[in-house]
């Protein structure tokens, strides 16, 4: 069984939105209150993090992760990178190296931001993360993450290169702009999907709404989650609105398949 939880669905400012009085960014719903996006999957008695996002500490006490065994990452933008130190703890925890993947743009930007890391000169005081980076393609069929099936998924986000992530029948898409023929195909006969969907106006970089439920469509998965939620969305008049199997993700949700 694969059971993906969304510790975050919000967009790279969180919601509510820092000095924002919209009624969204005002709610006292939960499900209007939106960490930065990431997700746990749980796989052959294996733990992974995609993403660490800037609110990983909160969500994984919130959600009591105890473990990490390796991190995906979809791309190496500081909403989804910059709660890395916090992989410390895992580290204190399980007295072992966490296993980090990702594309070439990702393994680069995390060698390049994070040089106390990966090029350490001499350590002093509370130490560093103890992890290692482990490059592969999108152009690969499967790649082995800690004994975990996983097929990369190629994104545009931009002119970038993001990855999404489908393991067994759940996919996890967010940060994307356009798909890929070859990617559309490698979605196909999901029971689930986490798709990205900034908002409602276009975006250089990101689907806004008209666009995922129009990727959704041609995905077809049985049901589809939205995520990377701006303030636009409000979870109880939204979730009443979208096409049936198309819902809102929330933070804290978990998917099994």
């Amino acid at each position: 069984m694969v059971r993906l939880t969304i510790l975050g669905c919000g967009t790279s400012t969180g919601v509510p939105l820092i000095s924002c009085k919209c009624a969204v960014c005002r709610s006292k719903n939960p499900k209007n209150h939106r960490l930065r996006a990431s997700a746990w999957l749980q796989a052959r008695g294996k733990q992974i993090l995609i993403d660490t996002s800037t609110d990983l500490r909160q969500q994984a006490l919130r959600q009591r992760i105890g473990r990490v065994d390796a991190v995906l990452y979809t791309h190496p933008h500081a909403d989804h990178i910059h709660g890395i130190d916090e992989l410390r703890s895992y580290n204190y925890a399980q007295k072992a190296t966490i296993p980090l993947y990702g594309n070439a743009w990702s393994a680069q930007e995390l060698r390049e931001r994070f040089g106390y890391i990966f090029n350490p000169g001499p350590v002093e005081g509370g130490g560093i993360p103890l992890l290692s980076i482990h490059e592969f393609s999108t152009e690969s069929s499967e790649i082995d993450v800690v004994g975990v099936p996983v097929i990369p998924i190629s994104l545009k986000h931009g002119s970038k290169e993001c990855v999404g992530y489908r393991i067994e029948s759940v996919a996890y898409i967010s940060d994307c702009s356009s798909l890929p023929e070859k990617s559309l195909e490698r979605l196909q006969g999901l029971s689930a999907l986490v798709l990205d969907c900034l908002r409602i106006a276009p975006h250089g970089t990101h689907f806004n709404l008209e666009q995922a439920l129009e990727a959704a469509a041609r995905i077809g998965a049985k049901k589809t989650y939205l995520t990377h939620l701006g303030h636009d969305f409000d979870y109880p008049k939204w979730v009443k609105k979208l096409p049936k199997g198309i819902t809102l993700a929330y933070d804290g949700l978990t998917i099994s398949s």
